[in-house]
């Protein structure tokens, strides 16, 4: 396919998504099983711009004066690829596949692209109705803190040190340019290219072998931050496919017990066959059965319970720039109970003197801080752990992220623009003894 004909191949799509509603994912899925011409890298392409526009949906749309697909696309291509009126000229030009010539109205606004004086939440390119919970968090930096998530996300790595030795698995991917990261001792950066490409790294026999992991640095730090202890008794409540849990592992050197739990058996399904392949060998999956209470005997018995909590996912927008234009108030709502009900359910499981940890992906104080201290309140028997007493499990970086980061008395907030993170809330609180 042409670059043009890629151009109207992502208008497509993102017309569907206008229409229907549902993830990008979806649509592009759709797509290709439709036009099985498209080759993968053809696949690839279209998907780069189509996120790149869900990105800047909010600017886009300010500068072409227009929400319409096309007009999304056509803004994007010059606020975030900085293609000129005559570059993008010439890929809308009217032949063969490719978008229809652009009017004298099209040109004259992108050749005008700028954003002065727009409001707020279209120069950080967000939904308006999260600005005052934003600007609540932000202060003054709200409008860099969006531009920032709506940056494309780096590709992040874990060493598993259950199965690699650091230094021979960065002399492995030596290829990919892998950078280290931050403040996380054991994640490596790859770059993405021009277009937003993450080289295949689940090919890899580095991968293959369990000696990596794909997971952000922000997700790295949030379990170091939990503090699993080699030999201890620990419960990650909410498991999902097992990032945490594996992270965990390695952390805990295959000593001890973890148990993996879920309410949703199916997000537990690919944790198996990644336990396999990270040589993980301490970790008991406790899939739920019905209304039976498959945790029962574990109650005050942890040594530490992990909440990676379901949330809005705002913190996660680099990665999936389709969800913040998703994303409802009652959505929040909803999800704030959950948090709620599952914070208090895992306060139960805490052994005297063992500690909580509570943990999303969202940058919203009301599924962070307000959480927090909603438990604290009815759990006078917990208390919270200084985030700057806490950084120092990361050992000489830790100071660094605390500076970096924001931090209140309920936790440690990370975000693109501040850590070059996704953006996480952690917090963890310790249970009298």
């Amino acid at each position: 396919m042409t670059p043009a004909a890629r151009l109207s191949a992502a208008i497509e799509i993102l017309a569907d998504l206008s229409a229907r509603r549902r993830p990008a994912a979806d649509a592009l899925k759709d797509w290709g099983l439709s036009h099985r011409f498209a080759g993968s890298g053809d696949r690839a392409a279209i998907a780069g711009i189509l996120y790149d526009t869900l990105r800047r949906r909010a600017s886009a749309a300010h500068v072409m004066g227009s929400e319409e697909p096309r007009a999304l696309v056509l803004g994007m291509l010059a606020l975030m690829r900085g293609l000129s009126v005559d570059a993008i000229a010439a890929l809308a030009d009217g032949g063969r596949f490719a978008p229809a010539p652009l009017s004298e109205a099209e040109r004259a606004r992108l050749a005008d692209s700028s954003l002065e004086g727009a409001a707020p939440f279209v120069r950080g390119d967000y939904p308006q109705w999260l600005h005052a919970s934003l600007r609540h968090v932000f202060g003054d930096s709200v409008v860099e803190e969006g531009a920032a998530l709506a940056a494309r996300a780096p590709l992040d790595l874990r060493i598993n040190t259950l199965k690699g030795e650091p230094e021979a698995v960065k002399a492995e991917l030596s290829h990919l340019h892998p950078e280290p990261c931050r403040f996380s001792p054991l994640a490596l950066r790859i770059k993405l290219d021009s277009e937003g490409k993450a080289p295949p790294v689940s090919a890899e026999p580095a991968f293959l072998r369990g000696e990596v992991e794909v997971q952000d640095e922000g997700s790295q730090l949030a379990a170091i931050l939990a503090r699993p202890v080699p030999g201890g008794q620990v419960l990650d409540l909410c498991a999902g496919a097992g990032g945490k849990t594996l992270e965990f592992a390695a952390l805990m050197d295959n000593k001890g017990q973890i148990y993996a739990h879920d309410s949703d058996i199916r997000r537990l399904k690919p944790m198996h066959e990644r336990l396999a392949r990270a040589g993980v060998r301490n970790v008991q999956v406790r899939s739920p059965r019905g209304a039976e209470d498959v945790l029962h005997d574990l109650e005050g018995k942890m040594d530490l319970v992990l909440v990676d909590a379901p949330c809005t996912g705002t913190g996660t927008w680099r990665r999936n720039p389709d969800a913040k234009w998703r994303v409802r108030p009652g959505a929040l709502a909803q999800r704030t109970a959950e948090q709620a009900k599952i914070l208090e359910q895992a306060a139960h499981y805490v052994r005297p003197g063992g500690r909580l940890a509570y943990v999303t992906c969202s940058l919203l104080d009301e599924e962070n801080g307000a959480q927090v201290r909603a438990l604290l309140n009815k759990r006078e028997d917990f208390s919270p752990v200084s985030p700057t007493e806490n950084v120092l499990a990361l050992g000489a970086s830790g100071p660094a992220l605390a500076e970096a980061a924001l931090t209140s008395r309920e936790g440690l907030l990370m975000s693109p623009r501040r850590t070059g993170t996704d953006g996480f809330f952690v917090s963890v609180m310790k249970r009298a003894g």
